[in-house]
């Protein structure tokens, strides 16, 4: 059985437009959180939220999209994180449109984050809006997959934000199952009222940027973005650079709340075994984990209690989030990008705005940025709505 490669990482965020000036902002310890100027919401002068920092029309303009109508912002992220991961993969046409390559994206609001449009489109108000057919949630995919010509299986996974996660994993036992050859994994999503006034009813957005692992966390800032990886058969990319290796993957459902996890954290604890199990390692062997670390006061306090479960000592840890909000199903591709990011660079990043941390258990998140040496083996979490909980191990390649 081959060995499951990452062979091209793309991403846009809130702290950066690709890989290098995300890589940038990380390493300057910089969030991208603040007040939004391209969404709009009443809650745009009242919260923070990270948003990318290209309009619709800049990101059409780079997608050489431009007098284009129809497309969603969500479908816009999605292309531009895209291309940037099949050009590092240096994937040929023909290799994109084989039947032996498959395209596994996420998103949980995907064509929705045009709210007022689908209202009054549903309702038959006016004339259709330009994105009457872009409503659903696979939109952006159908649109990678006509644009791209990919032929071979594709889906579209809603796991609220375990989305981007689950896809890795699929992606990876398709390959080691033998169905496939290279799977594009990922998501996408942007802002939307649809998400913010659902997250505020739920009273868990913070008006403050997030900090997560802090003892006055008091909510989760959301943001927006995109991120792909190119998973390949180690054994047919032999000519290629081998970011890292897809070691390990547990998913597991907490089944306890349809928006947090239960006290005993059932679900992220067996997820993060059974990815343990599947990579054949030891939970001694994990040399830093990209937390969930939302900033909710629930989430926090059950991923603390199962790190401290799953691991007795545990590893250094941070979230990722503090720089680039929760973009939902999008995170878990872009959080595992900066896990490998951490390998490739031997680099451990700050989790920010933390200043009260945690210290249950004898241990606080990743304070100020280190060189590692020995950084070969991480963990990424994703712990989605409905306790739907996914872990990813990536090992050096």
């Amino acid at each position: 059985m081959s060995k499951v490669v990452v062979t091209g990482i793309g991403v846009v965020s809130a702290i950066g437009n690709d890989v290098a000036s995300n890589l940038a902002q990380l390493k300057r310890c910089e969030s991208g959180i603040g007040k939004a100027h391209h969404f709009s919401s009443k809650y745009v002068d009242s919260l923070n939220f990270a948003e990318v920092k290209l309009s619709d029309e800049e990101l059409k303009a780079k997608l050489n999209l431009t007098g284009q109508n129809g497309i969603s912002r969500t479908a816009l992220l999605a292309s531009l994180a895209f291309k940037e991961a099949i050009s590092q993969a240096n994937l040929s046409e023909s290799e994109i449109r084989s039947y032996r390559t498959g395209f596994i994206s996420s998103s949980t609001v995907g064509g929705m984050c045009n709210t007022d449009e689908l209202y009054a489109d549903a309702n038959l108000k006016g004339t259709p809006s330009e994105y009457v057919g872009a409503y659903g949630g696979g939109e952006h995919t159908l649109r990678i997959v006509e644009q791209f010509g990919i032929k071979g299986f594709t889906s579209t996974i809603n796991t609220a934000c375990s989305s981007s996660a689950n896809a890795i994993m699929l992606g990876s036992r398709l390959i080691k199952s033998g169905r496939l050859d290279r799977v594009i994994v990922g998501g996408a999503d942007s802002l939307a009222k649809y998400t913010v006034n659902g997250f505020n009813a739920l009273m868990i957005l913070s008006s403050n940027p997030c900090k997560p692992f802090d003892n006055r966390r008091d909510g989760l800032t959301l943001g927006e973005g995109a991120g792909y990886l190119v998973l390949e058969r180690q054994d047919l990319c032999n000519e290629k650079e081998q970011l890292a290796e897809v070691s390990g993957y547990g998913n597991a459902n907490d089944a306890f709340h349809p928006s947090a996890t239960s006290d005993e954290a059932f679900g992220p604890r067996l997820a993060m075994e059974r990815a343990l199990k599947a990579a054949k390692l030891d939970s001694s062997s994990i040399d830093y984990i990209n937390a969930h670390g939302t900033g909710t006061p629930n989430n926090d306090k059950t991923e603390m209690f199962a790190f401290h479960k799953v691991f007795g000592k545990i590893p250094p840890y941070n979230s990722t989030k503090s720089y680039t909000g929760h973009t939902l199903a999008a995170s878990g591709a872009i959080e595992s990008i900066f896990s490998i990011l951490s390998i490739m660079n031997k680099e451990l990043y700050p989790s920010l705005q933390c200043e009260d941390p945690i210290t249950d258990y004898d241990t606080t998140p990743i304070q100020e940025i280190k060189t590692l040496e020995n950084l070969n083996i991480v963990m990424s979490n994703s712990f989605g709505f409905g306790g739907n909980c996914t872990s990813v191990i990536f090992s050096k390649a």
